[in-house]
């Protein structure tokens, strides 16, 4: 690209419609509407049936994690902590109800966004980024993009000092999908880490005996045993080849290779080695570059090294890459082009914009939208570890 197409370009993504994030957040709770009733009108809708009768399977106090093929297909997969956050929802009729859920997931993410440290225009710039992950997990009425307004809102509750909100966040995201654990990554950052620890233990006993209030106190722990259990076949059922998840590192050396078998643990424990290698860059953490480029990579951990990761859990991965890309100090082509090759092939890949023949044959089968993803992870690591300016 030449300089002057560059100015050029630079100059189009200045303008206030592309640099001043009001403008894409707009967009995007109008994703949020448009999505829940085209999904109303065509009668798909599972996902959202399936957790709103969370809430009114606590308070008939019957299993959470049975089949009920009457109502929808699947299984729950959530803890009995979201009855209590799906109720509000679950008692409006169903097409108001579906649309404010989409509306709140919406809402919260951008506010996490907004309370980044970065400029408005970095802001922007990330929900330009992830606005299509965004719509695919909207269209699923999928809770995820609320995980990662949880992940990144207890990062920024850390770094504000206000542990006892990022602890709330923490354990509810845990309760709920147990992805909000990861929230935890952040600890080293706290400046208070006895108060943050006691606020976690507080937390954890409210929100686990929130349900008893709908429900009763045996009906709640008899859930939770239920939950793990059901947790543990969803594992089993995610390894398989053929199966559309297991969007991940994992799935896409076992889908490439053929190896169903091929055993999580090695990849976990290489993932981890090289996440807790970062933590002992020590002098770097009042780093912002640094701080940011952990939150990212956290974001994109969570997904890439899950099992259950299916293409609406992206949002959460995209957020990551999004804000990874947006620290850049200076721009870089060879960042440029691992975003560029995420948003095609891991972004728009699994829509209509993409070749179905190349989709469904290989992109799925193999599921290569991990791809660009587990690249930019390595990235990200690469460059925490090699950073060498420790200026504030």
């Amino acid at each position: 690209m030449s300089i002057n197409k560059s100015s050029k370009l630079s100059g189009v993504l200045n303008k206030p419609f592309f640099a001043d994030p009001r403008y894409i957040a707009a967009i995007w709770m109008a994703f949020a509407v448009i999505a829940a009733l085209k999904q109303f009108f065509t009668d798909d809708f599972n996902n959202y049936l399936i957790f709103k009768h969370v809430f009114y399977h606590t308070v008939d106090q019957i299993s959470l994690y049975a089949e009920y093929p009457d109502l929808y297909k699947d299984h729950n997969h959530y803890g009995p902590f979201f009855s209590i956050v799906i109720a509000p929802f679950a008692l409006l009729p169903d097409v108001l109800g579906m649309t404010m859920w989409n509306l709140a997931n919406a809402a919260f993410i951008i506010w996490a966004v907004f309370m980044l440290p970065l400029a408005a225009n970095k802001k922007s710039l990330i929900l330009w980024i992830s606005a299509h992950e965004f719509l695919t997990a909207a269209l699923s009425f999928q809770f995820n993009p609320s995980i990662a307004a949880i992940i990144i809102l207890s990062f920024v509750f850390i770094d504000k000092k206000k542990d006892f909100w990022a602890a709330m966040l923490i354990v509810a995201g845990t309760f709920i999908k147990l992805y909000g654990v990861v929230g935890l990554a952040f600890f080293f950052f706290s400046k208070d880490k006895f108060k943050f620890i006691l606020s976690l233990v507080l937390w954890g006993i409210i929100f686990f005996l929130l349900p008893m209030l709908i429900s009763s106190p045996q009906y709640v722990m008899n859930s939770y045993l239920d939950w793990y259990e059901r947790l543990l076949v969803k594992n089993n059922l995610n390894v398989f080849v053929s199966n559309m998840q297991d969007i991940s590192l994992m799935g896409l050396v076992r889908k490439v290779t053929h190896s169903p078998n091929l055993s999580n643990m090695p990849f976990i424990l290489g993932g981890l080695l090289l996440f807790g290698l970062t933590y002992l860059k020590i002098k770097f953490y009042k780093n912002p570059t640094y701080r940011l480029l952990l939150l990212s990579s956290v974001l994109i951990f969570t997904v890439i090294f899950s099992t259950g990761s299916e293409s609406p859990t992206y949002i959460i991965a995209f957020m990551g890459i999004a804000i990874w890309y947006s620290a850049q100090n200076k721009l870089l082509y060879l960042n440029l082009f691992l975003l560029l090759f995420a948003i095609i092939l891991s972004s728009l890949s699994p829509s209509d914009l993409f070749p179905a023949f190349v989709r469904e044959n290989y992109i799925k089968p193999y599921a290569l939208k991990a791809l660009p993803v587990v690249l930019i992870w390595f990235k990200i690591v690469n460059d925490m570890l090699t950073m060498k300016n420790i200026k504030n």
